[in-house]
């Protein structure tokens, strides 16, 4: 860690940052300039988080449903009948074919890692790299490096996969990660090997693809559909077919049959 790091919230620069990170980038609604500048210690605006019915915590962010381009932190359980409905509705649209061959398949096949430059996509073009976008968007109590506004250097995070708090420096930078909900080679392998490198690069960037979660979480995860692994905290499961289904769906993905199913069953099917 740099010597020197600004905690964000301190002095006018720092608060005006905020609120373009939080305001502006993350499309949410400005309904009282105090409150925002009050509550912009990472995560969003107070009142963001919480289930599509109005239900609320702060730890648990925002319901798939709630949020469907991803600009909104966290991933919130499902838990009410109606919600639990329309994710099932949600997840039935999604087409089912068999899952393709790797031959081919490289990261570098979907642009460079973290890359600032995938048009199309929120958060494209700020000057701050993918993966710092997403800590910024997800982590609460954040420190920058010093003279940087993008540079995440700690930083407190709720992992919806395991249901624990990580407090997070980069010195240890493996302890969080970035997952791709619907993993690169998983998307190569049932029809991206066939896409334009824009449309890669925009996947691979794409904020409503891309959660920060424990790096043994990820690690376990590798490349797997739903049938194969699920996220080990059961209250989140129907959220993260939520998502899944949301990603498929914006980038005309099919599923196997058997991730469609086990989707469905976690929402009640």
């Amino acid at each position: 860690m740099s010597h020197g790091d600004v905690s964000q919230g301190r002095g006018g620069r720092v608060a005006r940052r905020c609120l373009t990170s939080r305001v502006l980038h993350a499309g949410a609604v400005l309904v009282a300039g105090t409150a925002v500048l009050a509550g912009c210690t990472g995560g969003g605006l107070s009142g963001e988080s919480g289930s599509s019915g109005g239900g609320s915590s702060a730890r648990y962010g925002t319901s798939p449903l709630a949020g469907p381009d991803g600009t909104r932190p966290g991933l919130a359980p499902i838990s009410s009948e109606k919600d639990e409905t329309t994710a099932r509705e949600v997840i039935s649209k999604l087409p089912t074919r068999g899952r393709g061959p790797k031959t081919g398949y490289g990261r570098d096949e979907f642009g460079y890692a973290w890359m600032d430059t995938a048009d199309g996509v929120p958060l494209a073009r700020n000057g701050c790299d993918t993966r710092n976008d997403l800590l910024k968007l997800h982590g609460q109590n954040i420190r920058f490096r010093a003279g940087s506004d993008c540079v995440v250097v700690s930083m407190d995070l709720y992992d919806p996969y395991t249901g624990k708090d990580i407090v997070w420096k980069k010195a240890k930078a493996a302890e969080v990660q970035i997952d791709h909900v619907v993993p690169l080679s998983y998307a190569w392998q049932m029809g991206a090997a066939r896409w334009s490198k824009e449309k890669r690069q925009r996947l691979a960037n794409d904020v409503l693809n891309l959660l920060p979660v424990s790096g043994s979480a990820n690690a376990a995860k590798r490349d797997s559909g739903p049938a194969s692994w699920l996220p080990p905290n059961k209250a989140i499961r129907c959220s993260y077919a939520v998502r899944f289904a949301q990603v498929a769906l914006k980038y005309d993905l099919a599923v196997t049959g058997p991730d469609k199913s086990i989707m469905l069953r976690q929402c009640g099917a």
